[in-house]
C-alpha cells in the first residue's frame, strides 16, 4: 500500500498519519475532551500520560510491522479525526478491527461513515484481508448509526470487552466479510443499496441505556 496515496470521496479524505500530525491531533483532543471521553479507552492499571507525538510514533511503528494501518480523516482538508485498523491478522484469519474517533465541530457531515467505507474497501482490497469489524458500546447512538448505514451486519455481544472511561465495558460486535460487498462498501452505500436491518440488535442482546 502506497502510504502516501489518499483516498477520498467528496470533502473527506483518509491518509496515513504524519509525525507532523501529532501537534493538531493533540490540540483536537483537548478541545474535545467532553465530547470524546465517554468513548476513550483506557488503562486498567490506572491513568497514564499521553503524549501524541510518541502515541503518533507507536501507531506508525505498527504500521511498518504490519499490525496496523493509522489514518487521519480530513474534511475539506483539514483534520477531523483519526481512524485506526488495528488487531491486522493475516493468514487463515485475515481480518482485523476498525476504531475512531471525530471532532465534535465535524459530527454530522458523513465523515465517520465515509473513512470506515473507505477504509474497509482499502483493506479488502489492497490488503487483501477477509473480515473486518467494529466494535461499539450500546450506549453509542452515533456509531451504531454508522455500521447500520453500512451495512455492517450484527454478530453478537461481548461481555466487559474494553476498558473504556475507566471501566470494562460491554460492546456490540458488528462485521462484514469481502464476499459481502464485491462491490465495495462505498460504492454500495453511495448507491443506497446497503441494508440497515443486518445491523438490528436481537431483543436477547439489548441492553439498558
Amino acid at each position: 500500500m502506497d502510504p502516501n496515496l489518499p483516498r477520498s470521496h467528496g470533502p473527506v479524505t483518509l491518509r496515513i498519519v504524519r509525525q507532523r500530525d501529532a501537534r493538531m491531533l493533540q490540540a483536537e483532543l483537548v478541545a474535545n475532551r467532553a465530547w470524546l471521553q465517554p468513548w476513550e479507552a483506557t488503562s486498567p492499571d490506572g491513568p497514564v500520560t499521553f503524549d501524541m507525538r510518541s502515541g503518533v510514533r507507536r501507531l506508525l511503528q505498527q504500521y511498518r510491522d504490519g499490525s496496523g494501518v493509522p489514518f487521519v480523516m480530513e474534511y475539506n482538508g483539514e483534520i477531523a479525526g483519526q481512524l485506526n485498523v488495528w488487531g491486522v491478522a493475516r493468514g487463515s484469519l485475515a481480518s482485523a478491527t476498525i476504531g475512531y474517533w471525530v471532532s465534535e465541530r465535524f459530527a454530522g457531515r458523513q465523515i465517520t461513515p465515509t473513512s470506515v467505507a473507505l477504509a474497509t474497501d482499502l483493506c479488502f482490497g489492497e490488503l487483501r484481508l477477509h473480515r473486518m469489524e467494529v466494535c461499539i458500546r450500546p450506549e453509542n447512538r452515533a456509531s451504531l448509526r454508522v455500521v447500520e448505514k453500512l451495512g455492517f451486519r450484527y454478530e453478537g455481544l461481548r461481555r466487559r470487552y474494553i476498558h473504556i472511561d475507566g471501566e470494562w465495558r460491554d460492546h456490540y460486535t458488528f462485521a462484514l466479510v469481502r464476499e459481502d460487498v464485491p462491490e465495495g462498501v462505498l460504492r454500495r452505500w453511495v448507491e443506497g443499496r446497503a441494508t440497515p436491518a443486518v445491523a438490528a440488535i436481537p431483543p436477547a442482546d439489548r441492553l439498558p441505556i
